[in-house]
């Protein structure tokens, strides 16, 4: 027998840009209620802001579904520098947006997501807490902290049927990337760090979370799909 979720109300953290606004285009042409929360204001009656940066408390909006089927996390960092120049503080920002920002909404939604039966949490770690890559300190920290802690979540929710999974990118063409990609050389030269020979563009990242929302994925929890190209495997 196959266990269909019929998932139908999605919330997506970090929707207005990059993957999040990737994954919220997918889903749209789907059959979802999209929900979504960020800093910037937008004139939409599913929106909330929320910002990653602040420790304030998010709420659960009262107008929003008392079911909630699905939560992707998608607000990141890149903040790399060599390690004897991460002040703490450096350390503290990236903490603050990857991991409690993710705590803060998570524990606002959990009554939500336990109500649903069957739902579906996706965060996005980086291929950089599995791998080693220099001067990555500070966001492979953050991202492995926020992995760890996703794979621990799913073993504790697993009994009120919350599946709880992590995708790991590469470098992947975003708004937060562009300093590191806003060259011809730049371009040319990542893309030959992976063994595809390209960059990750954001529909790659939104397949793999829409993978993990859907009924074809209503077996899996506690795993990290790492979307990179090949860049972790193979040589």
């Amino acid at each position: 027998m196959v266990f269909l979720c019929r998932m139908k109300n999605i919330l997506i953290i970090g929707a207005s840009s990059g993957i999040g606004k990737a994954l919220k285009i997918k889903l749209e042409s789907s059959d979802y209620q999209i929900f979504t929360a960020g800093r910037s204001e937008v004139s939409s009656s599913g929106h909330t802001t929320f910002d990653a940066n602040s420790s304030d408390s998010f709420v659960y909006p009262m107008d929003w579904p008392g079911e909630l089927h699905g939560l992707v996390y998608c607000p990141g960092t890149i903040n790399l520098k060599p390690f004897p120049r991460l002040s703490q503080k450096d350390f503290l920002a990236d903490f603050q947006v990857n991991v409690l920002g993710f705590v803060t909404i998570l524990q606002a939604c959990l009554p939500a997501l336990k109500r649903s039966n069957c739902a579906s949490i996706v965060v996005f770690s980086t291929v950089a807490s599995n791998i080693g890559l220099s001067f990555h300190a500070s966001i492979a920290a953050a991202k492995g902290g926020l992995q760890a802690m996703a794979i621990s979540l799913a073993s504790e929710l697993a009994p009120n049927k919350i599946r709880v999974n992590v995708v790991a990118p590469s470098l992947t063409e975003t708004p937060l990337a562009s300093g590191l990609l806003n060259t011809p050389e730049k371009m040319e030269a990542s893309a030959k760090r992976h063994p595809l020979q390209r960059i990750g563009n954001v529909n790659d990242m939104a397949a793999a979370a829409e993978y993990f929302l859907g009924d074809n994925a209503s077996w899996i929890t506690g795993q990290v799909l790492v979307v990179d190209g090949g860049m972790s495997k193979l040589k």
